[in-house]
């Protein structure tokens, strides 16, 4: 399947994920696996078993409810026999959509970034930045866009200087590479 029929598959199930985990209070709960379990099938030996032809999905799909239950200890979606986690996993092997698990993840973080009114930002500098500095942005940030902010933050020193924000789907470059990269640009012309 490819990418972008993906993330068309996605949005169904992140969508019935989201109310379900809002209604059942668990939002954090199902943030954690499906960023686990997407970890997980996104490993190339697991890729290679998702395209095999006669592989055993549902042996799959069991081992990485396994694995999610040892790692996230007491999650509420992994008590019971009837385990969501567990459960929705099976689904999705039965539906043939284990390979979008990436972009379900993806798709729910957003649904549950809305429902609590928060944005992930990630500022993507050439040296490290300081606590200080870090509340000076997510305060400007909250600022500009009137919501909570979840900022990480990624060290790059091909930047060479300045830095780069992913705003959800904006990004603001002001790193010195970009800026080299359009004067190479313009003087080619």
């Amino acid at each position: 399947m490819a990418m972008a029929e993906h993330g068309t598959v996605a949005r169904p199930y992140a969508q019935a994920v989201f109310e379900l985990a809002r209604e059942g209070g668990t939002l954090a709960a199902w943030s954690d696996f499906l960023q686990l379990a997407a970890a997980l099938v996104s490993e190339p030996e697991v890729g290679r078993l998702l395209s095999a032809p006669g592989a055993d999905l549902g042996r799959l799909a069991t081992a990485v409810a396994e694995v999610c239950r040892e790692q996230l200890g007491g999650s509420p979606l992994f008590a019971g026999p009837a385990a969501p986690g567990g459960n929705f996993l099976r689904l999705l092997v039965e539906k043939q959509r284990l390979g979008a698990l990436g972009d379900i993840a993806a798709r729910f973080e957003v649904l549950k970034a809305e429902a609590e009114n928060t944005l992930e930002v990630t500022l993507v500098t050439a040296a490290p930045v300081s606590p200080e500095q870090q509340a000076r942005i997510e305060g400007s940030l909250k600022q500009r866009f009137g919501r909570q902010i979840r900022l990480t933050v990624e060290i790059d020193p091909q930047l060479i200087g300045g830095a780069r924000l992913r705003v959800g789907d904006r990004v603001i470059d002001g790193s010195v590479r970009t800026g080299l990269d359009k004067l190479s640009t313009a003087l080619r012309v």
